[in-house]
């Protein structure tokens, strides 16, 4: 059980590790945190984090690892770099979106001794700041359950590995409905409506809670991470040919590569 005398290594500071790795500070916990952009950690270093200066030296004293990378390259290259490092009795959460034959492969590399759940996440970076974000966890969750919940609510999905397919489903889910909200506001534009009465008249039907997530103000979930959870999804099963289309529509884009999905109506 994980109290706040436990030592946390967090690697990967991007949009969502930061905000996540801040509400472990805050909650008193002892924290040691790297990035491969090493400017990433200074305000946490600043309001009492470590910084280390290799994947390999911040988890070395650490309980429990939390890892939060873009895409299964760099969980991998992480991986590489950390294992050998990994102590006996440690837990290794990967929060990161990278599917669960990444996730399979990064616990097949764990030596003996070493508990692995894969637990990523929904919501962005507004409900990560404020430890409300859904979590999909697979493996034994028990011994870090405290941990999990200073970052939000857990959904037990199952043997390692489910965390990470049950993530897959969510997201596409939530990509492919964006986009085809975005595609009927630039229909409704056509058409000659209102805008704020075809987002009203949307946002009362069963899709309401796309039409808020294309005008979400607070959130961050670039078109590159979503074209590669797209990509991800259609890797596991070539016959999704929505998806397969919004991952075509996602790749063409590239005005729109750093901005939040919300960015597709335009």
């Amino acid at each position: 059980m994980t109290t706040n005398e436990t030592k946390i290594a967090f690697l990967g500071l991007g949009n969502m590790g930061a905000p996540m790795a801040r509400r472990l500070l805050s909650a008193g916990y002892g924290l040691t945190v790297w990035n491969r952009t090493p400017a990433r950690a200074e305000a946490l270093v600043a309001d009492g984090a470590v910084a280390a200066a290799s994947p390999a030296e911040a988890v070395r004293d650490a309980d429990v690892v939390i890892t939060m990378l873009a895409d299964p390259a760099a969980a991998l290259a992480v991986a590489e770099a950390m294992v050998p490092a990994l102590r006996a009795g440690a837990t290794w959460i990967d929060t990161s979106t990278v599917g669960p034959d990444t996730v399979r492969e990064l616990a097949s590399r764990l030596p003996g001794g070493v508990a692995f759940v894969d637990a990523p996440v929904m919501g962005s970076v507004d409900r990560a700041a404020t430890g409300e974000l859904l979590i999909l966890a697979g493996g034994e969750t028990a011994p870090v359950a405290g941990l999990l919940a200073e970052l939000g609510s857990v959904t037990r999905c199952g043997a390692v590995g489910t965390g990470a397919a049950l993530k897959l489903v969510l997201i596409s889910g939530v990509i492919g409905g964006v986009a085809l909200v975005a595609e009927s506001m630039r229909l409704a534009s056509a058409l000659g409506l209102p805008e704020e009465l075809t987002r009203s008249a949307l946002g009362a039907s069963p899709l309401g809670g796309l039409v808020g997530r294309l005008y979400a103000t607070e959130a961050y979930f670039p078109v590159s991470l979503a074209e590669k959870d797209v990509a991800l999804a259609t890797g596991v099963l070539g016959e999704l040919p929505v998806l397969e289309a919004v991952g075509r529509v996602l790749g063409e884009r590239a005005d729109l590569v750093d901005a939040d999905i919300s960015a597709l109506r335009d």
